[in-house]
């Protein structure tokens, strides 16, 4: 819930998270460009992952959007797949593949889902953005509109957790909102708090269930704010009026 009356514009949103797309991109690729030797097998923010694994993840969900975008356009006749992974063991299974393979390919197929990506993006017919295409065959159900949004997020949050010299006090606020207005959407906490930025004049709470009033206030920066709705490690900066932060299940 967003409490400072701003009606959402999806269009608007759409257009900024693509407008976005080729600069987020092009940061991570050059900190990727800056890896030399056992810099890809460095642990990443990510349990259990490399940082060749979070590569390699971006790279497949790129190409992954791209297959589904693809099956948009496809005639209904055509064999194109519909969906962006056969399955999530197999997206699984291809991940360690690719993070198992040399720095050079792990590196072109994430130039190449980029590119791959972004042509996809642009076929899309202006009728087409309501289209809603599966996750995987049977799976979740996602507009076509989203997928901007989506893939920058993935490429915001997943550089962060390269933990190669970019954190989440280099997102801007227009990105830093985005990922709030995402996550209020996403998480659904027993009890309810409220969101409040110290640097932006939007507001947000989380849950619906019955909570006491008034209701917890988190306050921080909207970077750090974000950054902890994601599951991830607490920054330091935020503070809660109740004292300790409401509990965040990882994303």
């Amino acid at each position: 819930m967003v409490l400072d009356g701003r009606m959402p514009d999806r269009d608007a949103d759409r257009e900024l998270a693509a407008a976005s797309l080729g600069s987020a991109s092009g940061r991570v690729v050059r900190t990727v460009d800056g890896f030399r030797g056992g810099d890809w097998d460095g642990p990443s923010l990510l349990p259990e992952w490399t940082r060749a694994h979070v590569v390699a993840h971006l790279a497949l969900n790129a190409e992954g959007m791209a297959r589904a975008l693809h099956g948009v356009v496809a005639p209904e006749d055509d064999d194109e797949p519909r969906t962006m992974y056969d399955s999530d063991d197999q997206r699984a299974r291809d991940i360690v593949e690719l993070a198992g393979s040399t720095a050079s390919e792990i590196r072109d197929r994430l130039l190449g889902g980029v590119t791959i990506l972004q042509e996809a993006l642009d076929r899309v017919p202006g009728d087409q953005w309501e289209t809603r295409v599966e996750r995987t065959p049977g799976g979740r159900a996602i507009r076509v509109a989203a997928f901007p949004g989506m893939r920058w997020r993935e490429l915001e949050i997943h550089h962060v957790d390269l933990d190669a010299g970019y954190d989440c006090a280099q997102w801007s606020l227009p990105f830093a909102e985005h990922l709030l207005d995402a996550m209020t959407k996403r998480l659904a906490p027993e009890q309810a708090f409220e969101v409040k930025p110290l640097d932006s004049t939007r507001t947000w709470v989380l849950g619906d269930g019955p909570a006491e009033y008034p209701v917890p206030i988190v306050t921080g920066p909207a970077a750090d704010l974000a950054w902890w709705l994601t599951g991830r490690q607490q920054p330091d900066t935020l503070s809660c009026s109740r004292g300790e932060l409401p509990s965040i299940e990882g994303w």
